[in-house]
């Protein structure tokens, strides 16, 4: 998706993928080298945190970085996550005044929140563990309920942040099917398959759904604007994306 931006946009760049295994070492190494910007995975995205230099305000409440820009050996770390779903999320509905449960407690489910806390949203946490849903929801000031108890919420929006349903398990669904009602919007950030089975049962009961694809991309696109300055070639990113999934 990146080495697809840098070539369209005719930048001399190279997008690579580096195996970590001493973090410490790995950011010494970027400061060394001259490496302009990093995309930051699982397990490092709160681990890196203390090797920066400095951290954006996202970024710190949320907790978690997942983007390090290099600018002459001064490391910044941004969170794009959280910018990708609320662009994903504008993209199909009027945010306004509504209320959102989001099904999770993981570093996707508080990037999310964070965001949508910012937008004045009522937020919802749903969660199976209790004791993971509740420091989220403490955290966020907002609402903590059961999983099992969804159907019980009367939810404008739903974000599925959970594993469930990706490849290759793809007949699982993490959504009571009673918690789906006709006119909510569902939103599932798991892009493989593309239709989850979350999503196929939400679109059948008449909700307007969104897969996790445009979240990855628009996260993507936030760090090609952090690494470059310019604005990402989308309609290539999605493209490319879309091609390599199939």
């Amino acid at each position: 998706m990146h080495n697809a931006a840098f070539a369209a946009r005719g930048i001399n760049a190279a997008y690579l993928a580096f195996e970590v295994v001493d973090l410490e070492g790995c950011i010494k190494g970027v400061r060394s080298l001259g490496v302009k910007g990093l995309s930051v995975t699982i397990p490092f995205k709160q681990d890196v945190i203390p090797l920066l230099d400095d951290v954006d305000g996202l970024a710190r409440d949320i907790g978690a970085v997942n983007t390090l820009v290099n600018e002459g050996g001064y490391l910044k770390g941004f969170n794009t996550d959280a910018m990708g779903a609320l662009r994903a999320l504008e993209e199909k509905t009027d945010l306004s005044g509504k209320r959102v449960v989001i099904a999770g407690a993981g570093g996707a489910a508080r990037a999310i929140g964070y965001i949508l806390k910012l937008q004045e949203m009522e937020i919802v946490i749903a969660n199976r563990s209790q004791s993971r849903g509740m420091a989220l929801s403490e955290s966020l000031g907002c609402r903590f309920v059961n999983l099992k108890k969804l159907a019980d919420i009367k939810a404008d929006i739903l974000i599925n942040t959970t594993p469930v349903g990706m490849f290759p398990d793809v007949d699982e669904c993490p959504i009571p099917q009673e918690a789906l009602r006709e006119g909510m919007v569902v939103m599932d950030v798991i892009y493989n398959p593309f239709k989850t089975k979350l999503l196929a049962t939400a679109e059948a009961r008449g909700c307007l759904i969104i897969n996790g694809l445009p979240m990855f991309i628009y996260q993507g696109a936030e760090q090609f604007r952090l690494w470059t300055g310019l604005d990402a070639p989308v309609d290539v990113m999605t493209e490319v994306i879309k091609r390599e999934l199939a």
